[in-house]
């Protein structure tokens, strides 16, 4: 009886699980739409990429510093037991563009973004304000979500960028100041070893994580239930969901890009 109400409860869970994904699912399609219907609020566009653009920059940059410094101490580590010390930039360089950039972005933007957007967007529902939009004629969906969806599928490839810099910068710094490698040496390896695919592929990655975190705490926001207990649980909700579908996410397009 105990393992019939187990696997009773566990499958009531599943099903809760997927009825969000298809909810979720339907809703990313019908923001996707919005983008060809007028009409397109700017103001709340710029707004948007600033506030997921510029001002995550500084958490991203010192993120992503700390973590190729990280990387250079570990490979270096790691190689020295082979003799193969002269790894260090090409596999800092490939690792931080290919996967650690893109993923520490994204996961950074999903703390700082998701549980953001989700709090907004969830306190004007507790507070009528999106009721109020509808009664003004204006659609929640272009008004609130495709704003900050578009400008989080912009503004996450060029956190990307920039963080695969500066952690290529991080590791450059430990490896010439901690681990004695020659500055110019340093640079060539990464230079040589980088290709035009592994950068593209780190930015198509951004791109798809931003997606996913702006539409995730637009979804959690919209969705969310009644008083502050709503909020948070919003908030919660969109940031665990946002991070678990940024990895899943890389996984896929990692299938995608670097298998034949």
């Amino acid at each position: 009886m105990i393992v019939i109400r187990g696997l009773a409860v566990l499958g009531a869970q599943v099903m809760s699980m997927l009825a969000v994904v298809g909810r979720l699912t339907l809703f990313a399609l019908e923001t996707v739409t919005h983008l060809v219907r007028p009409p397109f609020y700017t103001r709340e566009f710029l707004h948007a990429l600033v506030q997921i653009g510029w001002l995550s920059l500084p958490v991203v940059g010192m993120t992503t510093l700390f973590t190729g410094g990280a990387l250079a101490l570990q490979i270096y580590a790691g190689s020295a037991r082979f003799s193969a010390e002269a790894v260090v930039p090409s596999i800092v360089a490939i690792g931080m563009v290919r996967e650690l950039g893109p993923v520490l972005g994204g996961l950074m933007v999903a703390a700082r973004v998701a549980s953001s957007i989700a709090a907004e967007i969830a306190t004007m529902k507790v507070t009528e304000q999106i009721d109020a939009l509808v009664t003004l004629s204006t659609n929640p969906m272009k008004y609130l979500t495709l704003p900050r969806v578009l400008a989080a599928t912009l503004a996450v490839p060029c956190l990307v960028g920039v963080g695969d810099v500066i952690g290529i910068m991080g590791g450059y710094l430990v490896g010439v100041t901690r681990l004695d490698f020659n500055a110019a040496t340093y640079l060539k390896v990464t230079y040589d070893f980088l290709e035009f695919g592994d950068v593209m592929s780190g930015l198509v990655k951004g791109a798809v994580f931003g997606f996913i975190v702006a539409t995730v705490g637009c979804f959690y926001g919209m969705n969310s239930g009644r008083g502050a207990q709503g909020v948070g649980a919003a908030t919660k909700s969109a940031v665990v969901a946002a991070s678990v579908l940024i990895f899943a996410a890389n996984y896929i397009l990692t299938e995608l890009f670097f298998t034949s």
